[in-house]
């Protein structure tokens, strides 16, 4: 199936929104109009071969014609260019590098644009051009002199312009739209903050979603939907890989039953707005890579059918700041982890850097670095003075009065498993201590 039908199909089938497809690329049309920018080149004798041997440069010199998009001077409105270097000696096109039929093409437009005077005076002047040049495709060609003998002539052509034009102003609305829709997307996330940080605070007969939101966020967090960070796999996902790992986390919640087992009606309806909110995401990531290749295939078939080799210019020229960038789906993810996964706690945010557990008793040393307190007696008992992070002398001088009394109560409030599970590690380490190994286990011999 040709690409015109395929991405017709996908626009149709797929479950865009009507906004979205009215702002997708006009495959068709671009299609349209470049059949009239090969026809209005073939017209002054420029043929794909033809460029491709002109725009190869020589040995000893630069290429005859170059091709350059480039943004006029008041705005960002890409205006192509079509130059050609003409050798000119007494009136006639020499340059040994070009075929027999590229330089009767040259001479041709030289011709035109510059028709020889008869008298000694002008063999070393660059010719007027004249009012009414026989071939109207140069009709508005400009000219002046680069070097001796050499002259710049830059050929303006009618379809070109509009063709850019066409896929420049596209660019720019899907641009609007991507911007339009992420901003949808921030304020939604924004909202969702602010109802997940109520589920978990609220307490009807002392009951609240703390523990399983952060179970779901941390699955969330695992599954990197969107954003890979591994290092063999790491960067953006395609939109494929984004599915895979979205249904990943999807089943993983359905596995741990952590929806079915939510004590608040809120937090169900917050985590199906949650879940909408990721397949938008995904909806938009895929619009955005079907239209990213639309301007691909144009952009390559451009080149294959005038060798004028724009397919890596223009996402230079057109600097478009989310289609043909990433943007989108990375600024939204910011978000999700700014406004939602932060308003629940994550106890790896709060891990002792010695023993990597919950740092409970929390210490605060002087150079405020934070750490257990049973890692501290240890480090104490070894008489190390240094912080074992930053290797100020403040270890020596940590009491009681260094227990951070504020984040222990926030510990215990928001991590009470992982708290009780630290406190009875501490109470086994420190009865064996005392007792030595033997005395784990042991029953009250009494009884």
């Amino acid at each position: 199936m040709k690409f015109a039908h395929s991405f017709k199909a996908s626009l149709a089938t797929q479950d865009f929104p009507e906004r979205w497809v009215e702002h997708a690329v006009p495959y068709g049309q671009l299609k349209k109009c470049l059949k009239k920018v090969q026809r209005e080149l073939r017209d002054i004798g420029l043929d794909p071969e033809t460029l491709r041997a002109l725009l190869t440069p020589g040995q000893n010199s630069s290429p005859t014609i170059q091709y350059m998009l480039s943004p006029t001077s008041d705005s960002k409105l890409i205006r192509p260019k079509l130059i050609i270097n003409v050798q000119m000696r007494d009136g006639v096109v020499v340059d040994a590098s070009l075929a027999p039929a590229s330089r009767d093409l040259l001479q041709g437009i030289a011709r035109e644009l510059f028709p020889k005077k008869p008298g000694p005076e002008n063999n070393n002047e660059i010719p007027p051009q004249t009012d009414s040049p026989a071939d109207p495709s140069v009709e508005k060609s400009t000219a002046s002199p680069q070097s001796q003998g050499t002259t710049v002539v830059e050929v303006p052509l009618v379809f070109d312009g509009e063709f850019f034009g066409m896929l420049q102003g596209d660019v720019d609305r899907l641009d609007v739209l991507q911007a339009q829709e992420g901003s949808r997307m921030v304020a939604e996330i924004e909202a969702l903050g602010k109802e997940v940080s109520l589920a978990c605070r609220t307490k009807r007969f002392h009951r609240n979603d703390l523990e399983r939101w952060r179970r779901i966020f941390e699955l969330y967090l695992d599954a990197e939907v969107f954003f890979a960070t591994h290092e063999q796999d790491h960067g953006a996902r395609s939109s494929p890989a984004a599915l895979r790992q979205l249904q990943w986390f999807q089943a993983e919640v359905e596995k741990h039953r952590l929806v079915k087992n939510f004590k608040l009606r809120e937090s169900k309806i917050a985590f199906d707005r949650f879940l909408k909110l990721n397949v938008v995401l995904l909806k938009s990531l895929q619009f955005q890579e079907l239209n990213k290749l639309a301007v691909y295939k144009i952009l390559k078939k451009f080149d294959k059918r005038t060798a004028l080799g724009v397919a890596e210019a223009f996402p230079v020229a057109v600097q478009s700041d989310r289609l043909l960038a990433d943007s989108v789906a990375k600024d939204v993810c910011a978000h999700i982890s700014k406004e939602m996964v932060s308003v629940v706690p994550q106890v790896n945010d709060y891990l002792c850097p010695i023993c990597v557990s919950i740092y409970y008793l929390p210490v605060r040393l002087a150079c405020r670095h934070v750490f257990c307190i049973r890692c501290m007696i240890k480090v104490q008992r070894r008489k190390e003075r240094h912080c074992p992070l930053c290797r100020a002398d403040v270890v020596m001088k940590a009491s009681a009065e260094n227990i951070d009394l504020e984040l222990e109560k926030f510990l215990k409030k928001n991590f009470p498993v992982d708290v009780k599970e630290k406190q009875r590690a501490n109470e086994i380490e420190r009865a064996i201590e005392d007792y030595g190994p033997g005395h784990i286990g042991m029953g009250c011999s009494t009884m």
